[in-house]
């Protein structure tokens, strides 16, 4: 009996996962540019230690800048060609606890395939960036998608997800457990969710999850709340979220980005 007990606590995991739109490396943003925060931010990730980090926003330099200031992370971009100007949805993750075996970038355009590639009166060429991993410790793989939607029009962002679900659909065709998160521009209560539950009705919210009160997760700098929740991280059972929480700190009033980085702790 106690031999299938601790078979039991071994096979149950926790996989620390986290969401961060970085903010483009401005330097119109004065005291708040990349230069004054950038090691603020690599703190507050290193502290949490996330074995799965997505950031949106940040160009090629500026990504590779945080990876070079993270103590256990590597980043996923074996199937990318960067774009100079393009600001990319990226994600990281910790090689001592987690294995890749596929990576990839969708377009959120008509031609998701072509890198670049803008429609629906998108502000800018957006994209989804997603792999397939597998805990090392576990036999299971699963997916993670990490995108960041147009922050103009919401017709852009509908029809955008409407993209996005169909690629993941055609990417997860075996139903594999997965994660969704990103910054989508919109709170959970508008037409990206609605449109994400027709098709993935069981794609949970984490920080509904745990019935956490409705917040703001950006912030422009200023550590007041404006607008609405739109950082999200979603996902599929049998992932169980236990901890979710936005790190909402700054040192000397310099905060890590326009956003809160937001941290979630599940079992898988």
């Amino acid at each position: 009996m106690l031999g299938s007990y601790s078979l039991l606590i071994i096979d149950i995991m926790k996989l620390k996962v986290s969401t961060s739109n970085i903010r483009f490396d401005n330097p119109k943003d004065g005291k708040h540019d990349w230069a004054h925060r950038r090691t603020i931010l690599a703190k507050t990730i290193n502290s949490f230690s996330p074995h799965i980090l997505g950031t949106q926003e940040g160009r090629e330099g500026q990504i590779l800048d945080l990876l070079s200031l993270l103590k256990e992370h590597k980043i996923v971009d074996k199937h990318r060609s960067w774009i100079e100007q393009r600001m990319y949805p990226t994600l990281f993750y910790n090689p001592n606890y987690l294995e890749v075996f596929q990576s990839g970038d969708i377009w959120l355009s008509e031609t998701p395939e072509i890198p670049g590639s803008k429609s629906f009166d998108s502000a800018f060429p957006r994209l989804c960036t997603w792999a397939k991993f597998k805990i090392r410790e576990k036999e299971d793989s699963f997916y993670v998608f990490n995108c960041h939607l147009d922050h103009i029009r919401s017709s852009t962002r509908l029809a955008q997800i409407k993209v996005l679900i169909d690629q993941v659909q055609k990417i997860n065709s075996k139903n594999l457990p997965f994660i969704l998160l990103g910054d989508f521009n919109e709170g959970p209560n508008g037409e990206v969710r609605s449109e994400i539950n027709k098709y993935f009705p069981r794609l949970f919210d984490s920080w509904l999850s745990l019935e956490k009160p409705e917040c703001s997760s950006h912030h422009n700098f200023n550590g007041k709340d404006e607008g609405t929740r739109i950082d999200w991280i979603l996902n599929t059972p049998p992932f169980l979220v236990t901890e979710a929480n936005f790190f909402k700190g700054s040192e000397h009033q310099t905060y890590p980005s326009d956003h809160y980085p937001y941290f979630v702790e599940i079992l898988v």
